[in-house]
């Protein structure tokens, strides 16, 4: 953790030193989660509900899914440049003469800052969908709130972990995370209002369901979908593991290309 506080001052305090370009970033993303909520809410001018799902719940789906997605976009910045950067450039030679883990040294050089308005936007979306809707809130649906966000980030950081780790063996500029990151907007709204091949590969494939519907259904009261929700700490410890698998294998896989 000490090491981590270190790595996050010490780009912190780079990143805003240039404070127009972190401003112009901030609210670049700001307006991009603002026009995602645009499309909500014209959606339902048009519609009164969207299957059986009221405007609020959906606002819930669509605030809680930003949580946890803003807190892997934090640290996620290398894993989208990874394939350039590190194989093609050679900088992961640099990583390998440090005597701290590999990954560690991806995730943590860089941080997405202005990804932190996706958190607090998303967690004031939940909050005013929560009052709207005036559903029950025990104390220890916090707890499974927090744990829910933080598997949510963690089946995130698998999934993109695992194509990132493809550049071992294929090396691409670009790589195949793009595609996959598109996917991430299904993950937004009910799955049930997909087919259910879209709902298998959400699920069990590329589990973005996991770690925004399935969580939600529990706090809105919709007990169909209860024994998914308790699957998802499971879930996401399994597809990280799997994750830190494919990532070693691909370390020692690994050969320099000399540049």
């Amino acid at each position: 953790m000490r090491l981590f506080a270190l790595y996050f001052a010490q780009y912190a305090k780079v990143r805003l030193e240039y404070k127009a370009d972190f401003f112009i970033a901030f609210f670049s993303s700001m307006a991009a989660t603002v026009l995602g909520f645009g499309f909500v809410l014209v959606l339902f001018t048009k519609i009164p509900k969207l299957q059986d799902w009221s405007f609020y719940e959906i606002l819930f789906l669509y605030g809680f899914s930003l949580i946890p997605l803003g807190f892997f976009n934090v640290v996620s910045w290398n894993l989208y440049q990874f394939g350039d950067l590190y194989i093609i450039q050679g900088k992961f030679d640099r990583l390998l003469l440090r005597p701290v883990d590999t990954l560690f040294q991806v995730l943590f050089e860089k941080f997405r800052l202005e990804s932190l308005q996706e958190v607090i936007t998303g967690i004031f979306v939940v909050v005013v969908a929560v009052e709207r809707l005036n559903v029950p809130w025990p104390a220890v649906d916090y707890l499974w709130f927090i744990l829910m966000v933080a598997s949510g980030a963690l089946i995130y950081l698998a999934v993109f972990l695992m194509l990132t780790a493809v550049s071992f063996w294929f090396e691409d500029r670009v790589g195949i995370v793009p595609p996959v990151f598109n996917m991430l907007t299904f993950g937004r709204y009910p799955l049930t209002i997909y087919n259910v091949f879209i709902q298998f590969m959400l699920s069990w494939i590329i589990p973005f369901g996991f770690a925004s519907f399935y969580p939600t259904t529990h706090f809105l009261g919709r007990d169909t979908f209860n024994i998914y929700f308790y699957l998802v700490p499971v879930v996401a410890a399994s597809f990280f593991i799997l994750a830190l698998f494919v990532w070693n294998r691909g370390v020692e896989n690994y050969s320099s290309t000399g540049s």
